[in-house]
């Protein structure tokens, strides 16, 4: 093939590709935040309105602080997603902060509906709170469109510059 035709440097394929790809990494993780803080919201209204022997079961840390540290999980995931569009609109290297952005709301929003339906107990489950349809379009975006360890692939080389793995 002439090099004319190439893109990028010789054997940096795969880095290219995932700089061709941020914006769907931004809106993946854009699309997690929305789920994780619809899951809050929903754990978070069913803690305060369920009351068990005279009081909400938020009340209790052992309900309460599983939300409370999803909320900081699902909090981190969008600020790197800002982050990581925000270079991106600025014409910057976002392949870093597009990956960590999309890794990290993946596995927030997973974590937050988790959480919010093992609040809600049974009720979980049923389509009437909508946790349990959620779940499983959250739990594509932990592996599509690229996989978390096509992700950590990324980071561990091109972030922390170990040898490649693959």
């Amino acid at each position: 093939m002439p090099s004319t035709g190439l893109l990028g440097e010789v054997n940096d394929g795969l880095r290219q590709i995932f700089f061709g790809l941020n914006p769907e990494r931004i809106m993946s993780a854009a699309t997690s935040n929305g789920i994780g803080r619809f899951a809050l919201d929903r754990g978070a209204r069913y803690a305060k309105e369920r009351q068990v022997w005279g009081a909400p079961i938020g009340t209790h840390q052992g309900l309460a602080h599983p939300l409370a540290e999803s909320y900081v999980h699902v909090e981190l995931a969008r600020l790197m997603t800002s982050k990581a569009a925000w270079m991106y609109d600025n014409g910057l290297d976002a392949g870093e902060a597009s990956n960590m952005a999309k890794f990290a709301a993946a596995d927030a929003s997973v974590e937050a509906l988790d959480r919010a339906i093992q609040i809600h107990g049974g009720n979980g489950m049923s389509t009437e709170y909508g946790l349990a349809d959620a779940w499983g379009f959250a739990r594509v975006l932990k592996i599509a469109p690229v996989s978390r360890e096509m992700v950590l692939n990324y980071i561990s080389q091109h972030s922390l510059g170990l040898p490649r793995s693959y």
